[in-house]
């Protein structure tokens, strides 16, 4: 990565969807192709494209963003969502660029994403985890449920590891944070 220059992590707007499409798809490359065979890859990239994002803010899902300049360039290092999915129970997904991983950037973005949750009233977090993110989401207090599949935006199934959080307020105006 070229000389990166103030990090803002955000709520993502209608403005960030292709910012956010190049992201996924360079984290999917980058780090998802160290887990998963050429041929996962290219099916999991299948369907990643603005409109993808787009659809689902138009929805009930939320997205959140980093964004750095890089050599000049705004360019968005990941992104993290929240969605509900049943009852007080929701959903996330973090994704960054391989040049960004493990510089609390995805943690950053899994924090906004938990606390949208929280002050939406969700109690738990449900995600089905690619091997690629399972020790990340673990490294943040999820816990493993089973193992099984998750089916792509492409239709293909990939392996993946299901985990959950339970989420509470503490009672003060700060979310109870697992660390």
């Amino acid at each position: 990565m070229g000389s990166t220059r103030n990090v803002e992590v955000r709520r993502a707007t209608a403005a960030d969807v292709d910012a956010i499409a190049d992201a996924h798809r360079d984290s999917i490359q980058s780090i998802g192709s160290s887990f998963y065979s050429l041929n996962d890859v290219a099916h999991w990239q299948e369907g990643i494209a603005a409109a993808l994002y787009l659809d689902a803010m138009e929805g009930d899902e939320v997205f959140f963003v980093a964004m750095a300049t890089i050599d000049g360039v705004q360019v968005a290092l990941g992104f993290s969502s929240d969605y509900p999915i049943e009852g007080a129970t929701h959903g996330t997904s973090v994704y960054v660029r391989g040049s960004a991983a493990r510089r609390g950037i995805g943690t950053a973005l899994l924090r906004m994403a938990e606390a949208h949750a929280l002050e939406n009233g969700s109690e738990r977090i449900e995600i089905a985890a690619s091997l690629a993110g399972a020790y990340f989401y673990w490294a943040n207090g999820y816990t493993e449920v089973r193992r099984g599949e998750a089916r792509l935006t492409s239709g293909h199934h990939i392996a993946c590891v299901f985990m959950r959080k339970d989420i509470t307020f503490s009672g003060g105006d700060e979310p109870l944070r697992h660390l």
